[in-house]
């Protein structure tokens, strides 16, 4: 059997940089996830109005049997952001005599605890973590066991946070990755409503505001830049005509920040995008899977919010 690569990037270039001298500046939203993001976004998700991540697992809980009947026995699971456990190991629980796991994340910490805790509870499958950022292009390590099929698992979060012609690209990739006998298990929220949106991308305690200005304190850390984060306010905007949630960063007031060899100024009232969270409607969503070589088989709908989990497979599958 062949293992696959997926050495591709849908950046070559210094996407941090060019997104800050953009007319809308903006920054890319794999940054929330690195250093101590995936730590922060976890607070996030156990926020009561935070309802994408309970509705996720409401759903694997009551449709993992049908979903691991679909799979069928011995298979690879590969998880871009794998580093939620729980979910993880319901998943891997319901599947008959899984293969492999192989989680993908940029923060090694959080990776590799996440893993540890997986091999602790389930002594089998081989539990394999790979540091990298999965849109970026990676390697899929060789695993011990054969393996019948590959479930690729992508969490809501993810897809979400992409553009559609990267969306498009990602799952494309995936799907190279996984080889001919594949199947994707995708979260994605169709969520419309702005008082429900607002509640959960900009509470009131400010944990979202404390994820959001942690892409600053990376950069600061990593690449040298000097944000002062309290000139920063983080705020949630929903964009109807393009069904996303919109988060930003507002300057406070007018100010310049140097990062690497280069001086940014902003306005006052002047704001950076650190990410878009889209709500893909069923069509929409339909359309970039297809886009991706991917088709529905059988889609599973949250019973009070418009969250699904799209079970699909090739879009040549049995032609």
């Amino acid at each position: 059997m062949t293992h696959g690569s997926a050495a591709r990037s849908l950046r070559a270039d210094d996407d941090v940089l060019a997104g800050l001298r953009a007319p809308r500046k903006h920054l890319p939203s794999r940054l929330l996830y690195e250093g101590a993001g995936v730590e922060l976004f976890e607070h996030v998700a156990q926020l009561e109005a935070y309802y994408p991540a309970r509705a996720e697992l409401a759903l694997l809980h009551q449709h993992a049997g049908t979903i691991a009947h679909h799979v069928g026995a011995e298979a690879r699971v590969i998880e871009p952001g794998g580093c939620d456990s729980v979910r993880s190991r319901l998943l891997l629980s319901a599947l008959e005599r899984p293969s492999s796991y192989v989680s993908i994340a940029s923060a090694p910490g959080p990776l590799h605890r996440a893993a540890n805790l997986l091999r602790a509870a389930l002594p089998k499958p081989e539990v394999q973590a790979v540091t990298a950022e999965s849109t970026r292009g990676f390697d899929l390590p060789v695993p011990q066991h054969e393996w019948r099929r590959t479930l690729v698992v992508l969490p809501a979060s993810r897809i979400g946070n992409l553009e559609p012609d990267e969306a498009r690209t990602f799952l494309k990739l995936l799907g190279d990755a996984a080889g001919s006998d594949r199947l994707l298990l995708l979260g994605a929220d169709g969520t419309r409503d702005p008082k429900l949106l607002h509640g959960a991308y900009d509470d009131e305690r400010g944990v979202n505001a404390a994820h959001a200005k942690h892409v600053l304190a990376h950069l600061n850390a990593t690449r040298g830049a000097t944000f002062d984060l309290d000139e920063f306010e983080h705020r949630a905007v929903w964009n109807d005509a393009a069904s996303r949630m919109e988060m930003h960063l507002v300057s406070l007031r007018r100010q310049s920040v140097h990062i690497d060899d280069t001086t940014v100024t902003f306005a006052e009232c002047e704001s950076i995008v650190t990410a878009h969270s889209y709500k893909h409607t069923p069509v929409a969503m339909q359309a970039i899977l297809a886009s991706a070589g991917w088709r529905p088989r059988h889609v599973f709908t949250a019973t009070h919010v418009p969250y699904r989990l799209w079970l699909c497979e090739p879009l040549t599958w049995g032609r």
